[in-house]
């Protein structure tokens, strides 16, 4: 078993390096790929340019970047310019990639993204997972996972890691699902069952939706309270842009916050939960309608139309999510509320009443709530992505394992 990824910092700084001169190689390496990721094409000298080092240390980085497979040039920079012009830099589109995989309540889900950010293989299962032993639906993943690999690899692509995105309370060892109420999940070493060949981390999937907001978002701060709601209701607190995650590591349960406190029981074993008012399911029961496979939907469907009985149950939801989000954001303080995840799609009948319970019971101002565009791709986008970021934190290591 390989030893898991190294936890990623969102800003891409990653892991700090000893200071040494291997380490500060390593750590120059890193800042040409975020540099061209994040501006490329470049040229050498514009890269020199912009971190700080001379022409000839960064051609010497660049040709070992470019030997690794992780950039590549794409001809002269700005053709009819005065003077010799520059061979322009950009990422790869081949090389290292991010494998995704997220096992959701109702789905589970694999995909590659590239260097540069790109989608490039992608597989779906539909098919509940609720009470089903976390052996088989992981044996279903791990099919899913070496499809989406074998798909990457056509286009010319290796794995560099896999991130799992699940909707429990993930251990700091980035592998164990400690508890997954709606899974029926305890105590599960998903890096016991999974492919050991390739570096793992295993988070909560509002926090790889967290990280996709602020990886992919546009114009998304830095400190935000991101909102992850589907079957379950999670939450991802971003401060300064990294992850506030608890002594335990299971920070942003909000899902699990008592709207009622003698409400219905929760698979938490608790009473009165969100999601015994917000989630899907509760949301359908509340308008009288069955679960389907697209149970979003049908909802904002029937919402369009003018029913009055899911009108008032999406009310009624936004209303508990409003109540839930106001201790948050009076303990937080954050810029903004941003919703996710499936319910996202039901922006229009939520906001309304969610706004105002946050305006009429918050302390001080009543705090932004923006609506994620990524909706329920985000967990599985960011799990991906994570994995890039740590190629750009680390590009010699991730070259290694090549």
């Amino acid at each position: 078993m390989t030893a898991p990824l190294h936890e990623v910092h969102p800003t891409g700084s990653g892991r700090r390096l000893p200071d040494t001169q291997q380490g500060m190689r390593r750590r120059n390496l890193s800042r040409v790929m975020h540099t061209v990721n994040a501006e490329g094409p470049l040229s050498r000298a514009a890269v020199a340019s912009r971190i700080g080092l001379t022409r000839a240390a960064v051609s010497t980085l660049v040709d070992e970047l470019i030997r690794s497979g992780l950039l590549e040039e794409l001809g002269p920079e700005r053709p009819g310019r005065v003077g010799r012009p520059g061979s322009a830099l950009a990422i790869s589109g081949h090389g290292p990639a991010g494998i995704g995989a997220e096992v959701g309540v109702d789905h589970l889900a694999v995909c590659a993204v590239d260097l540069r950010g790109e989608v490039r293989a992608r597989a779906v299962r539909h098919g509940t997972n609720r009470g089903r032993p976390p052996e088989p639906v992981i044996q279903e993943l791990t099919t899913l996972i070496r499809q989406v690999i074998a798909e990457a690899e056509r286009e010319g692509l290796w794995p560099a890691g896999l991130a799992v995105a699940v909707p429990g309370l993930v251990a700091r060892d980035a592998r164990t699902v400690v508890r997954a109420p709606n899974l029926g999940w305890h105590d599960t070493d998903l890096g016991a069952l999974l492919p050991g060949e390739l570096p793992l981390a295993v988070d909560n999937e509002a926090n790889f939706g967290g990280l996709a907001e602020l990886w992919l978002g546009e114009g998304t701060p830095r400190d935000f309270l991101h909102v992850s709601a589907e079957i379950g209701i999670g939450a991802a607190v971003l401060v300064d842009g990294g992850l506030l995650r608890g002594t335990r590591g299971f920070a942003g349960e909000l899902g699990h916050v008592p709207i009622h406190p003698e409400g219905p029981e929760c698979p938490c074993g608790g009473r009165g939960c969100l999601e015994q008012y917000a989630g899907e399911e509760a949301v359908l029961r509340a308008a009288g309608l069955e679960p389907g496979e697209d149970r979003v939907g049908l909802l904002a469907q029937r919402a369009a139309q003018g029913d009055t009985e899911v009108r008032r149950a999406l009310r009624e939801a936004g209303t508990a999510l409003g109540i839930a989000l106001t201790g948050a954001v009076n303990l937080l303080d954050p810029e903004t509320v941003v919703l996710g995840g499936a319910l996202s799609g039901l922006a229009p009948w939520l906001l309304p009443s969610l706004e105002g319970e946050l305006a009429r019971r918050t302390a001080g101002p009543a705090c932004a709530v923006s609506v994620s565009r990524l909706g329920p791709e985000g967990p599985l986008l960011g799990a991906a992505h994570s994995v890039v970021r740590a190629v750009l934190d680390d590009p010699a290591g991730a070259a290694s394992r090549a």
